[in-house]
């Protein structure tokens, strides 16, 4: 990238790779509902997926398999729009601490 840097470009550029080797959280849409999905971390089975406005989740093979009729579990404190939020901010601290060209 040159010139001035750009969240959302990181994560279009992010978004180029299979979602096995993604390393920031994406949004899909199946059947009206919204989830994003958080990337897999090296010892994790499989990804999770969160509904974008509830504090709910599923595993990832489960929702590319049934979309909406995934079955989807409470999380405590966290929702799809969190994680979205916490990875942009994340990376805005990065780009300010200049860890990004």
């Amino acid at each position: 990238m040159t010139g001035l840097i750009d969240i959302d470009e990181i994560f279009h550029e992010d978004r180029d790779n299979p979602p096995a080797e993604r390393s920031l959280p994406w949004e899909e849409t199946r059947d009206g509902v919204t989830v994003v999905v958080e990337p897999k971390p090296h010892w994790a089975e499989d990804m999770r997926a969160f509904r974008l406005d509830a504090r709910e989740y599923c595993r990832y093979a489960d929702w590319t398999a049934h979309g909406a009729r995934a079955r989807f579990f409470g999380h405590v404190d966290t929702s799809g729009d969190e994680v979205m939020m916490k990875a942009r901010a994340m990376i805005a601290r990065e780009i300010a601490d200049g860890l990004w060209d």
